[in-house]
């Protein structure tokens, strides 16, 4: 159970993130509270399981990427994490994940990927190439929807 004043730091934190040096010392002077205890805070909710992570929430098309995409793969069971590994260190993908069962029971690894420039069936046949992959689904992104966080604490 939060107390009032965590629950006014929690209502501090799930909005926008001030875009300053010190993001958490503008926060916590607003809810009269230190950059450590703010912070301490923000640890304490991940140590105990309240929160699983603390990130941003990028708006894709307004840093510059031209298009995005899911991408299913069908890599064969004994090649899933070596396929996975390869995937994760493509700086154009930011999500990578197996997925149990495998969706139409055949594609077992998602990833998302982001490109700009490069054309994005070129990018995925390349990377399919590699891991010598060549069953897979390409689900391309035509708008990005509206992007908002849960609001726990109003």
């Amino acid at each position: 159970m939060l107390s009032d004043r965590e629950k006014a730091l929690a209502r501090r934190l799930q909005g926008d993130i001030p875009i300053v040096s010190r993001p958490f010392e503008e926060i916590g002077a607003a809810a009269g509270q230190t950059e450590q205890e703010v912070r301490a805070f923000i640890d304490r909710l991940i140590i105990q399981g309240v929160i699983r992570r603390f990130g941003a929430v990028v708006r894709h098309r307004e840093v510059g990427y031209t298009h995005n995409a899911i991408v299913a793969w069908s890599a064969p069971s004994s090649r899933i994490e070596e396929a996975g590994c390869y995937l994760a260190a493509q700086r154009e993908v930011t999500h990578c994940y197996e997925r149990t069962p495998p969706f139409l029971g055949r594609y077992n690894l998602f990833s998302m990927i982001h490109g700009r420039g490069e054309d994005a069936g070129a990018m995925i046949g390349r990377f399919a190439r590699e891991m010598e992959i060549d069953d897979y689904l390409i689900l391309m992104s035509e708008e990005e929807l509206k992007k908002t966080s849960m609001e726990y604490f109003t």
